[in-house]
C-alpha cells in the first residue's frame, strides 16, 4: 500500500485565508497549500494592507474587519480564480480605492454575475476593458446590505464571495439563488464561516434558495486545512487503474469539507474497492473497471481525471451536467476531448457532456494541457499505461501542486 500525503486543499486555504483577513484577531492556518494560486492569495492581501505572516507550515494572518489597512492598492491576482473573485469583494467592504488585474488566461474567465451582485449592493466597481471582466477596479465605501438575487449555475465562487462578505456588511445579506453548479463548494464556504462565527441560515423558496447572512463579523481561530480533494482524484485514479494498485490519503475521510472526495464513489461504481474511514481514504484496485455514465454536476473539477481513466473501462463512460468545465483554466471538456483523440480514442461531446468509448491510448503524443494544471494532472494517470506521452506545459502544476510530477511519479515507482 502506498500513502500519500496530499497538499492542503486549495478551496479551504484561499477561503481560510479571506476569513482570516476579515476577523478580530490573528488567525494561524494549519498546513495551508503553498502553491502558486495560495501565494498570489496571500500577495494580495499583503498588497491591500494585511499582515500575512508565512512559515513552512502555518500561516498567521492578523484580521482587519474595518477592511484593507490601505486607502489604495494594485493587486494582481495572477492565474487565480479565487483570488480574483475574493480579494474585490474583500475589499468593497473596506474604504479607499483598488484596482485589480490578473493573467490574460484569468481575464478571459467571467466575473459578470459577481459584480452585478456588487453593484445591486451599491458599490462602485469599474471595468476597465470588457465589462464582467478584469481588470476592474473598486472604489469602496463600506457596504449596508440587503437583499439581491444570483445566478451561480456558471461558478458557486460568486455565491462564496458573496456569503463571506455578509458579516462584513452593516445590515447583513440574503441572497436568493437561482441556479447553482458545484454546491458542495457552497457547504465547505459555510462550515468554514461557522467556524469564524459567522451565523448563517438558507430557506427553499419558491423563487430558489435564500442564504440570509447576519452582520456578525468574524473572530480568528487556529484552523487545520484539510488535504486536496481535487488534487488526492489523481492518486485514487491510479491505484484503481493500476493491477495490484492501493492508494491511501490520510486526513482526507468520514467528515471532509470537500465534496470532490465523493470522486472515490465513482470510482466504486466502476468496480475499484473504496475504504473510507474516520482518518483517510483508500482505493484499491480489482483488475477492472466497468463503463458508466454519471454525472458531474458537484464535483466537475474531478472530471477530466475520470475522462483520463476512461479509455482503460470495458464500456462507455458518459460525463454529464459538466457545461462549467468550459469557462475553467480552459475549455476543459474539449481540451480532454482534443487529446484523447490524438491518444486514438472515440470521443463524442455536446454542450454539457462527454462520451469515451473503450480503447488503447498510443503514443507518443504531447499533451496539449491550455496551461491548465487538471490537463496535466488527469493525463498522467493516462500516460501510467500509455509510453510515449508528454506535456506541452508540464511546469502549470505549480497553480496548485508544485511538487505533482515528483510525488506521482515516486508513487508509481517513475
Amino acid at each position: 500500500m502506498t500513502v500519500i500525503d496530499i497538499p492542503g486543499s486549495k478551496s479551504v486555504t484561499a477561503r481560510a485565508l479571506f476569513l482570516a483577513a476579515a476577523a478580530r484577531g490573528t488567525t494561524t492556518l494549519v498546513k495551508p497549500l503553498r502553491s502558486d494560486d495560495t501565494e498570489g492569495f496571500a500577495e494580495g492581501l499583503k498588497a491591500l494592507g494585511y499582515e500575512v505572516r508565512q512559515e513552512a507550515d502555518a500561516w498567521h494572518i492578523t484580521g482587519r474587519p474595518e477592511g484593507p489597512g490601505r486607502d489604495s492598492a494594485d493587486v494582481y491576482c495572477r492565474d487565480g480564480a479565487t483570488t480574483a473573485r475574493f480579494l474585490p469583494t474583500l475589499a468593497a467592504a473596506g474604504h479607499g480605492t483598488y484596482r485589480f488585474d490578473a493573467s490574460a488566461q484569468m481575464r478571459r474567465r467571467p466575473l459578470g454575475p459577481l459584480t452585478t451582485a456588487l453593484r445591486t449592493l451599491g458599490v462602485d466597481l469599474r471595468h476597465e476593458d470588457r465589462e464582467g471582466h478584469h481588470p476592474l477596479t473598486v472604489a469602496a465605501r463600506g457596504i449596508k446590505g440587503g437583499a439581491l438575487t444570483l445566478d451561480a449555475g456558471q461558478s458557486s465562487q460568486y455565491l462564496t464571495a458573496l456569503l463571506m462578505l455578509g458579516p462584513l456588511t452593516a445590515e447583513g445579506l440574503a441572497i436568493t439563488v437561482t441556479d447553482l453548479v458545484s454546491e458542495p463548494y457552497v457547504e465547505i464556504t459555510l462550515a468554514m464561516m461557522r467556524a469564524f462565527g459567522a451565523r448563517v441560515t438558507r430557506e427553499d423558496g419558491p423563487e430558489g434558495r435564500t442564504y440570509t447572512v447576519e452582520p456578525t463579523g468574524y473572530t480568528a481561530t487556529t484552523y487545520a486545512v484539510e488535504p486536496d480533494a481535487s488534487t488526492s482524484s489523481y492518486f485514487f485514479a491510479a491505484a484503481a487503474l493500476l493491477p495490484g494498485g492501493e492508494v491511501t490519503v490520510p486526513g482526507l475521510g468520514e467528515g471532509a469539507l470537500q465534496g470532490d472526495l465523493q470522486f472515490v464513489e465513482v470510482l466504486r461504481r466502476m468496480g475499484a474497492e473504496v475504504t473510507v474511514a474516520a482518518d483517510g481514504t483508500t482505493v484499491r484496485s480489482t483488475g477492472a473497471l466497468r463503463g458508466l455514465t454519471v454525472n458531474m454536476r458537484d464535483i466537475s473539477d474531478t472530471m477530466p481525471t475520470l475522462a483520463a481513466l476512461a479509455p482503460f473501462a470495458d464500456g462507455p463512460v458518459r460525463i454529464e451536467d459538466v457545461a462549467n468545465t468550459r469557462v475553467k483554466e480552459c475549455d476543459r471538456l474539449d481540451a480532454c476531448a482534443d487529446n484523447l483523440r490524438r491518444l486514438g480514442i472515440t470521443v463524442h461531446t455536446g454542450p454539457d457532456w462527454i462520451e469515451i468509448h473503450p480503447g488503447t491510448p498510443a503514443g507518443p503524443v504531447e499533451i496539449t494541457t491550455h496551461g491548465d494544471h487538471r490537463i496535466v494532472m488527469s493525463f498522467a494517470v493516462t500516460a501510467l499505461r500509455t509510453p510515449g506521452v508528454s506535456f506541452d506545459d508540464p511546469g502549470c502544476v505549480r497553480k496548485t501542486f508544485p511538487e505533482f510530477h515528483q510525488v506521482f511519479g515516486a508513487a508509481h515507482g517513475r
